[in-house]
């Protein structure tokens, strides 16, 4: 089976410069997104009068804005144009951005470190579509659930190491200037990984390119509706992104206040929610025994609802100071653990198989839009997702651990969902 495992592929040109390239897109993302908001909130002290809670949320608005914006037209041009080439010019875009950033970081000019946030939720915009329409055209059918779950798992490690990095700067006595060199160096290793992407030979679609961002937007909605299947796989996904922003946006408050931990706390849990999605998204190849099939899916979804209500009761009555090594070796706290880790790995097992689903069952000259469709959705549950947060935890007053359970609930409706879906996938396949 070793010839047949899915790690064989970082070591093939097909896929390893596009992985290489993802990855520290990702990185990059998140250190120059986290290292911001950590010196707006510890040294800028608000931007423009501006408190730093306005400016924090503001700056969450301004990356997550161009998804809504944009993503219709890039769509477009990823199912019309080679998408090598694409990947280079984002990549190239990520340099001449960053650029502009290392003098706003080095300068202390925040105002515009917030613009170019906004730009750098451009570029990811223009590169989610071909991120994900790229692996059906470089992979076979029998490699496609391996690749995705190669790039998830890529994906959410780099957002771990460019979160823990971002804070790790901080410590240094001229975090902004080390930021500056950091952001700049990783965009330009992105951007010599992505020279090294082969090119895709792409038919040439014709696709009209319409700059016309909120309409287009719209249409990719309707285009994605078409086909019933496909569009409740996209929802599900979405759901999932709701649920893992839920999590990671309450791990701060979650561990000072339920758990009595400190930031590196903090960071444990969102290194254990990290690496149980990582294995969760390794095992899935094994899983579907090298075929697209949605059978890991409902035992994810199920794993989300178990190990999320158990998470509930594993919270202690009264928590005990302690630092992540003490957390580590304290039984009280081990339950924790495991449920975070198996709410990660359900995660792994959720979404890999629904990502491949959906490249295989959409046709070639629009699986790009049909990913970026993915993408607006995955925002806007993103951006319903605090907004939930904020009116339970901050009107309803539920506690953290009362919020997260009445997910895990909700999260019943998701597996009913999924179990249809691999129900009807069943029945197709016994049908041909």
């Amino acid at each position: 089976m070793a010839k047949h495992s899915q790690f064989r592929l970082l070591a093939e040109r097909r896929f390893l410069p596009f992985y290489l390239t993802q990855f520290s897109g990702a990185f990059n993302d998140n250190l120059y997104k986290n290292a911001l908001l950590l010196l707006i909130t510890f040294s800028a002290g608000g931007v423009m009068g501006m408190s730093v809670n306005l400016v924090v949320n503001l700056a969450a608005f301004l990356f997550i804005l161009p998804f809504f914006l944009f993503s219709g037209i890039a769509g477009q041009l990823a199912d019309h144009y080679e998408k090598s080439r694409i990947i280079r010019w984002v990549k190239l875009a990520e340099i001449l951005i960053m650029g502009l950033a290392a003098a706003g970081l080095w300068f202390g000019w925040y105002e515009l470190l917030l613009v170019l946030l906004f730009l750098m939720g451009t570029q990811s915009t223009f590169f989610g579509p071909v991120k994900y329409a790229i692996l059906p055209q470089v992979l076979s059918d029998d490699e496609l659930v391996g690749g995705n779950g190669l790039v998830s798992m890529g994906t959410f490690v780099a957002i771990l190491l460019g979160t823990i990095a971002a804070g790790l700067l901080m410590t240094l006595e001229a975090p902004a200037r080390y930021t500056a060199v950091g952001v700049v160096v990783m965009a330009v290793l992105g951007y010599l990984a992505a020279r090294k992407v082969p090119p895709t030979h792409d038919r040439h679609f014709a696709v009209t390119v319409r700059l016309r961002p909120v309409v287009e937007t719209w249409r990719l909605i309707i285009l994605a509706a078409q086909r019933r299947q496909v569009l409740l796989a996209i929802l599900a996904i979405s759901w999932f992104w709701f649920l893992g922003a839920a999590y990671l946006t309450q791990f701060p408050n979650f561990s000072r206040v339920h758990l009595g931990g400190d930031e590196t706390v903090v960071t444990l849990l969102l290194a254990l929610f990290t690496i149980g999605i990582s294995v969760g998204a390794s095992l899935c190849e094994r899983l579907t025994r090298h075929r697209v099939s949605l059978k890991p899916v409902p035992w994810g979804a199920l794993g989300l609802s178990l190990f999320g209500i158990d998470l509930f009761f594993a919270v202690p009555d009264f928590p005990e100071s302690s630092i992540w090594l003490t957390f580590l070796t304290n039984p009280t706290y081990l339950r924790v653990l495991i449920d975070l880790i198996g709410v990660g790995i359900s995660g792994g097992l959720f979404i890999v198989p629904l990502y491949a689903f959906i490249q295989h069952e959409t046709p070639a000259h629009q699986r790009a839009r049909i990913i970026a469709a993915l993408n607006v959705i995955n925002a806007l549950f993103m951006v319903i997702s605090a907004l939930a947060g904020m009116v339970v935890l901050g009107i309803s007053n539920v506690d953290i651990p009362g919020f997260l359970l009445s997910l895990s609930l909700l999260n019943g409706v998701v597996l009913a969902l999924v179990t249809y879906l691999r129900t009807r996938e069943f029945s197709v396949s016994v049908d041909k």
